[in-house]
C-alpha cells in the first residue's frame, strides 16, 4: 500500500513538473510585458499556479454539471498571451479580466451545442488561428532576448549571450535527452540560464525575500473588471480554438483509457473548462485549457488512474500558496526567458502548421482562406493603424491583428466550405480525413 501511494504521488510530481514551465511562464511573458512589479509579478505567478490545480480538479472530478472525468491536466493557454499583452496594452489590464470573464460564460452557455459547432472549425481554421497568434507573439521574444523593452542594458552582448546559451542549452537536451528529460526541457533551460546569469550579477533575489510564506488568494487583486467588446471577442475566439483543442485531447485520452465519451461527457468537460476560465478571469488568472503534454507522459509511464491527477492538481494548489515559490520564478532575466521564449513560441507556430497539415492542399479554397487570413492578422499586427479611420462598429473587428485574421478564417470557411456550395469529391474526403483525426 505505502508502495503504491509512493508511486501515485512520484508521479503526480511528474506530471506537476512538465507543465510548470508552461504555467509560469505565461504570467512571467504577460506581467513582464505589461511593466508588472516585482510583487504583483510574484502574486500573477502564484496564483496561476493554484488556479491550474483548482481547474485540473474540476475536469478530472466528473459529476452531473462538470468534469469529463479523464486524467487529464489543464493549464493557462499560450494562444492567450498575445491576445492578452495586446488588450492589457491597449485597455489596461482590468480590460483582460473582463474579457476572460465573458469568455467563460460564453463557454458555459455553449457547452452543451459546442460538439455540434466544432464543424465551423475545422483544422483549416483553427490551424490559421494558432499560426497568427504564434506568429504575433515572436516580436515579444526578440525584445526580451535583448533584455526587454526600455531596459537601460537593450541589446547588450551579455544579454544576448545568455538568450542564446540559454536557447542552445534547450536544443542540446531536446536532441540528447528522452522521454522525462525531454518533456521538462524548457524548464531545465530557464534553471540553467538563470544559474548562469546569477555567476554574471545579473540575478536579483530581493522579491524572494520579501514575499510572504502563505498567501489566501483574493478575487480581483488588480482592481474591478472593465468590459471592452473588441478585448471580449479576442478572448472569445481565444476559447473556441482552445475548445477545439481540448476535444482531440478528450478523445486521445478515451482511446488511452478505454472510455467511449458521448455528448454528456464532452459538455461536461466543456463546462469544467468554462468555469475555470471564470475563475480565472475572477482570481485574476489566466484562461485555462488541456495541456496535451501531460497525455504523452501517461502514455510514457503506462499510468492512467486518475488518483495521481488529483495528487498533482492538489500539489499545484499547494504551491499556489505560497508566494516564495513564485517570487523564485520572478528572478529569472528577461534574455533568459527570451531565449526559452523563441523555442516556445517557434512551437506554437509549428503547432499550427501542424494542424493546417490535416488539411486537403488539393482544395485552391483551402489555400485561399490560409493565405487571406493569415495575411490579413500578420498585416493588421505590423500596420495596426490601417483601419483607423475605420467606423468604431467596424474598428472593433479589424484594430487587433488576431481577430481581424480569424474571422477572416471563419467567414472564408463558411463562404467556400460551408454554405451554398455543392461538395465535390475533394470535399468529401476532406470532411473524411477531419473525422478520422
Amino acid at each position: 500500500m505505502k508502495q503504491n501511494s509512493f508511486k501515485i504521488a512520484s508521479l503526480g510530481i511528474q506530471h506537476v513538473l512538465a507543465m510548470y514551465a508552461g504555467a509560469v511562464v505565461v504570467p512571467l511573458i504577460v506581467g513582464g510585458a505589461l511593466g508588472l512589479t516585482g510583487e504583483q509579478l510574484t502574486y500573477l505567478v502564484s496564483i496561476d499556479i493554484l488556479m491550474c490545480g483548482v481547474a485540473t480538479i474540476l475536469q478530472v472530478w466528473k459529476n452531473k454539471f462538470f468534469g469529463v472525468g479523464l486524467p487529464v491536466v489543464l493549464g493557462c493557454t499560450f494562444t492567450a498571451v498575445a491576445p492578452m499583452i495586446t488588450i492589457g496594452g491597449e485597455y489596461g489590464i482590468s480590460a483582460i479580466y473582463g474579457a476572460i470573464i465573458v469568455s467563460g460564460l460564453f463557454v458555459l452557455l455553449i457547452s452543451t451545442v459546442f460538439g455540434k459547432l466544432v464543424r465551423f472549425f475545422p483544422p483549416v481554421v483553427t490551424g490559421s488561428v494558432v499560426t497568427i497568434i504564434g506568429i504575433t507573439l515572436i516580436p515579444v521574444a526578440m525584445n526580451n532576448i535583448a533584455g526587454g523593452e526600455g531596459s537601460a542594458d537593450f541589446g547588450s552582448l551579455e544579454n544576448i549571450g545568455l538568450a542564446f546559451g540559454t536557447l542552445l542549452f534547450i536544443i542540446i537536451l531536446y536532441k540528447f535527452s528522452k522521454g522525462f528529460i525531454r518533456s521538462i526541457s524548457i524548464l531545465l533551460g530557464l534553471g540553467a540560464g538563470t544559474l548562469a546569469a546569477f555567476f554574471m550579477g545579473m540575478v536579483d533575489f530581493t522579491e524572494v525575500g520579501e514575499a510572504s510564506l502563505l498567501h489566501i488568494p483574493a478575487p480581483f487583486y488588480f482592481g474591478m473588471p472593465t468590459f471592452e467588446l473588441s478585448a471580449i471577442l479576442t478572448m472569445i475566439l481565444v476559447a473556441m480554438v482552445s475548445l477545439v483543442e481540448s476535444t482531440g485531447v478528450y478523445f486521445a485520452l478515451g482511446d488511452i483509457c478505454e472510455e467511449k465519451l458521448d455528448e454528456k461527457d464532452l459538455a461536461r468537460g466543456y463546462r469544467a473548462e468554462g468555469l475555470a476560465i471564470v475563475l480565472g478571469g475572477l482570481f485574476n488568472s489566466f484562461p485555462y485549457t488541456t495541456y496535451s503534454q501531460n497525455v504523452g507522459l501517461m502514455q510514457l509511464s503506462g499510468v492512467k488512474t486518475r488518483n495521481v491527477i488529483y495528487v498533482a492538481g492538489g500539489l499545484l494548489v499547494l504551491l499556489g500558496l505560497v508566494p516564495k515559490i513564485g517570487a523564485l520564478t520572478t528572478v529569472i532575466p528577461s534574455s533568459v526567458l527570451g531565449g526559452a521564449m523563441v523555442a516556445m513560441f517557434g512551437m506554437v507556430i509549428a503547432y499550427g502548421i501542424k494542424m493546417l497539415s490535416q488539411v486537403n492542399f488539393a482544395s485552391q479554397e483551402n489555400l485561399f482562406i490560409i493565405a487571406c487570413s493569415i495575411g490579413m492578422g500578420l498585416g493588421v499586427t505590423v500596420v495596426p493603424e490601417v483601419f483607423a479611420e475605420m467606423p468604431a462598429a467596424i474598428s472593433v473587428l479589424t484594430e487587433n491583428g488576431i481577430v481581424a485574421g480569424s474571422l477572416t478564417a471563419i467567414l472564408l470557411n463558411l463562404i467556400f466550405n460551408e454554405f451554398g456550395v455543392k461538395k465535390s469529391k475533394v470535399k468529401e474526403t476532406e470532411i473524411e480525413v477531419q473525422q478520422a483525426s
